[in-house]
């Protein structure tokens, strides 16, 4: 991955020259800019993976844990929750607190949890393991405002992009890594290498990631209580966030429900070929910084209209390939494009809302999304054994009217980009 993105990132960087420095005087230089959005990139994707690691590894939870088979679902969605309620309780530290020290801190808290996951003797204790997981991944919330505080403000959309291109790597390839681990050496030891992942990591940010400047002196409290005076006031983020919920309750959907399909007839695979459906969707995340260039240029709402069509498209596609890989995989493909181009469109608007605010703007925003990415993989594990494939895609196609519904309402950009209130 760290490859994929450093090809990436000298691509979209090569010719500029004379990059002004970032408001926390921490960027002097086009290299360091570079090499600091590389790094950030990585925290993103190797934090948030462990989101996605046991979405391709649902079936051998099944059979480890026989008696718990009807509550396997529960899994995935416990860890979306619980990244809906780290980005709520711990996101918005990042305007209060050092931003490195934050994410030092979590990766320890992550390490404990994967220990815990990887031991759990029944389905209960993977629940919560799951749960704790899910609250301390949000890493990588802490790593993509500060790519927005780094990059000067005509390249804040790109910025953005080239991180959030670290953290849709993470997500599409976490479930590749998951399927070859959990194939070959069972899905406790996928658990166990991302420990030893986290820990590299954070030898790097130890010697290589700058301190950030808080930018909020405010209590814990009026921290927290504070994003609702965002919400009420910036129109903006309401819609953005309501958008991107509705768009990501499809996308987990999908995912959560694709290793079941093919571990039936007439696939009868294993977790690695759900988790190789990871690298075709990894066509998403190379659109990402694409997606932030348009939306620097020309305002994110029509990449917004035409991302939210391709997600549709992509469900219509997915009804008619139940018994086809062909037709799953170009449905894979234009539902991740259409999902994170909608994503990094919709973060690069919320974060010139309110500059002051961007990890709080960022927190409202994300727990909107994945509480949305748990409704649509709690709506998932009950839609399967009641409708099979067609009603799963039928549902991802409702995620995607509402998403539609939602950017339809909303004001022209000038407006609701703006932030003022109704």
């Amino acid at each position: 991955m760290i490859g994929t993105l450093d090809s990436l990132l000298r691509r979209r960087l090569a010719g500029r020259r004379n990059m002004s420095t970032s408001s926390s005087d921490t960027v002097t230089s086009e290299r360091s800019l570079h090499g600091l959005l590389l790094l950030l990139a990585t925290i993103a994707g190797v934090s948030v993976a462990n989101i996605y690691y046991n979405q391709p590894l649902l079936d051998d939870f099944r059979k480890s844990f026989p008696q718990s088979a009807a509550w396997i679902g529960v899994v995935p969605s416990m860890t979306q929750l619980g990244y809906a309620a780290g980005m709520l309780l711990l996101a918005p530290l990042g305007d209060r607190f050092d931003r490195r020290r934050l994410i030092l801190l979590q990766i320890a808290g992550m390490c404990i949890a994967l220990l815990f996951a990887a031991a759990a003797p029944n389905l209960v204790v993977l629940v919560f393991a799951s749960l704790a997981i899910g609250v301390l991944a949000t890493i990588a919330q802490q790593a993509v405002p500060f790519s927005a505080e780094l990059a000067p403000p005509s390249g804040r959309g790109q910025a953005v992009g080239t991180v959030m291109s670290g953290l849709l790597l993470g997500i599409l390839l976490a479930r590749t890594a998951a399927g070859f681990v959990g194939q070959y050496f069972g899905w406790r030891a996928v658990f166990g290498a991302s420990i030893i992942a986290l820990i590299a990591l954070a030898a790097v940010i130890i010697s290589k990631l700058p301190h950030s400047k808080p930018t909020s002196t405010l209590a814990y409290g009026k921290l927290i209580g504070s994003m609702w005076h965002l919400v009420i006031e910036l129109r903006g983020l309401r819609e953005a966030s309501l958008t991107g919920a509705a768009l990501f309750a499809a996308f987990s959907l999908f995912w959560s429900t694709l290793a079941l399909l093919l571990a039936g007839a007439p696939f009868h695979y294993g977790p690695q070929a759900a988790g190789l459906f990871g690298i075709v969707g990894a066509a998403g995340a190379m659109a990402a910084p694409l997606a932030g260039k348009f939306a620097d240029r020309r305002g994110p709402r029509a990449i917004v209209s035409l991302s939210i069509a391709l997600a549709a498209i992509s469900f219509v596609v997915f009804a008619l390939s139940g018994t086809s890989l062909i037709g799953l995989v170009i449905g894979v493909i234009v539902l991740d494009i259409g999902v994170q181009a909608a994503q990094i469109s919709n973060q690069s608007r919320i974060y010139a809302l309110k500059p002051e605010a961007r990890s709080r703007v960022n927190t409202v925003f994300m727990v909107c999304y994945f509480i949305g990415g748990a409704a649509g993989s709690a709506v998932g594990a009950f839609v399967w054994p009641l409708f099979g494939w067609v009603g799963v895609s039928i549902a991802g196609l409702l995620f995607t009217a509402a998403a539609g519904f939602n950017h339809m309402r909303g004001r022209p950009e000038s407006m609701a980009a703006s932030g003022t209130a109704e």
